[in-house]
C-alpha cells in the first residue's frame, strides 16, 4: 500500500521530520521560505495532508481550486488565524492545531519582555555593544521594579494562566483578567486573580497588560488608540499573542507621546515586515517571534501535529480539531 503524501511547509526539527518519513511520503520545503498562495493552492491538489505554520497564508483564496486532494491541515502551532477554517471545512478538510505544548515557553517570553521593558534591558544591551557605556552612575537607565505590580492579562487560556503563575508566584504581582467569557472561579482563585468587565477597566487599573488572546478578524486592533488613551500612567504593554491584535501605528504614537510607558512585542502585524514607526518608537523591546522557540517545545509541537495527522489518516477523530 502506498504511503499518504504529506507536505511540510517549513523546516521542522529534524527528529520530527525523520519520524514523519517513517510513515508517510514526505515533501519538505528545504528552502525554508514561506510558500505563496499559488504554491499552497497547488499543494491542495497534490498532497493528502499539509502541515503549515503561522507563516503560511491559507486564506480563502487558497481553497479556490477545483481539485482538492488534501484531507487534513495539521497546523504547527496553537494559533490558526492564518487559515480560513470555514473555507477548509467546506472543502472537506479537517484542521487541527497544537495547544498545550507551548504554553509555558510562550509565558516565559512574555515574562522576559516584561522584565526587559521594565528594567530597560534592551537599551542597556545596545549601549554596551555600541561601546557607549561610560560606567555605573546613579541616574543611568533608571527603570521600574517588576515585583508587586498590578498585572492585567487579556485572554485567560492556558498561556494566560501560565503567565499569571509566573507574575503572581514569582514576582508577587496582583493579577487582573479580562476575558471574553466568565472565567471559572477556581481558575481565578489559583492566582488570587480578579476578572474585570472590559479592557478600559484593565488598562486604567494595571501597571502591565499582557496579551494572550486569539488573533484573527474578530480581534484585529483590539488594542487601539482609544484603549491606550485610557492607560494608567507608565503602563507597559506586552504582546505575545498575534500581531494584528495591536494597532501598531497607534502603539508607536502612544509610545512617542508617553500615553503608555513601554512595550514588549514578540509578534507583529505583517511580520516579518515591521513598520518603521514601530522600529523607531522609544521604550520598546522587540523579539523575532520566539514564544515557542525551545528545543523541547518545537519538537513537542511537531509530535502533536503528527499525532493529529495519524488519527485523521486512520479514520479517527484527531485530538485537537479546530472548530
Amino acid at each position: 500500500m502506498s504511503k499518504a503524501k504529506i507536505l511540510i511547509t517549513r523546516k521542522w526539527p529534524q527528529s520530527v521530520e525523520a519520524e514523519l518519513m517513517k510513515h508517510y511520503d514526505v515533501q519538505c520545503n528545504d528552502s525554508d521560505v514561506a510558500m505563496t498562495v499559488d504554491d499552497l493552492r497547488a499543494a491542495l491538489g497534490e498532497y493528502d495532508a499539509i502541515l503549515p505554520t503561522v507563516t503560511d497564508n491559507m486564506g480563502a483564496a487558497v481553497f479556490e481550486t477545483a481539485t482538492i486532494r488534501t484531507k487534513a491541515i495539521c497546523n504547527y502551532g496553537v494559533g490558526f488565524s492564518h487559515i480560513d477554517v470555514p473555507a477548509a471545512q467546506a472543502a472537506g478538510i479537517t484542521v487541527t492545531n497544537t495547544p498545550d505544548v507551548l504554553s509555558e515557553c510562550t509565558a516565559d517570553i512574555a515574562m522576559t519582555l516584561m522584565l526587559m521593558v521594565a528594567r530597560r534591558a534592551g537599551e542597556g544591551e545596545r549601549e554596551v555593544r555600541a561601546g557607549a557605556w561610560s560606567g555605573w552612575r546613579p541616574t543611568h537607565l533608571i527603570g521600574k521594579k517588576a515585583s508587586n505590580k498590578k498585572v492585567g492579562i487579556v485572554g485567560f487560556g492556558r498561556i494566560g494562566q501560565e503567565f499569571a503563575r509566573r507574575a503572581h508566584f514569582g514576582f508577587n504581582c496582583e493579577i487582573f483578567v479580562q476575558n471574553r467569557s466568565q472565567v471559572a472561579q477556581n481558575k481565578l482563585d489559583a492566582f488570587n486573580a480578579t476578572q474585570v468587565p472590559d479592557l478600559e477597566t484593565l488598562f486604567q487599573t494595571c501597571d502591565v497588560v499582557s496579551l494572550h488572546c486569539p488573533g484573527g478578524a474578530a480581534n484585529r486592533h483590539l488594542i487601539n488608540a482609544d484603549i491606550m488613551a485610557q492607560s494608567k500612567s507608565g503602563l507597559i504593554l506586552i504582546n505575545t499573542a498575534r500581531g494584528e491584535v495591536v494597532d501598531e501605528a497607534a502603539l508607536a504614537q502612544a509610545l512617542q507621546n508617553g500615553t503608555i510607558g513601554g512595550a514588549g512585542l514578540d509578534v507583529f502585524d505583517g511580520e516579518p515586515n515591521i513598520m518603521s514607526d514601530t522600529l523607531n518608537a522609544p521604550s520598546i523591546v522587540m523579539l523575532p517571534h520566539l514564544g515557542s522557540a525551545t528545543d523541547e517545545t518545537r519538537v513537542e509541537m511537531g509530535m502533536r501535529a503528527m499525532e493529529n495527522l495519524n488519527a485523521i489518516m486512520t479514520g479517527k477523530a484527531p485530538r485537537d480539531p479546530v472548530t
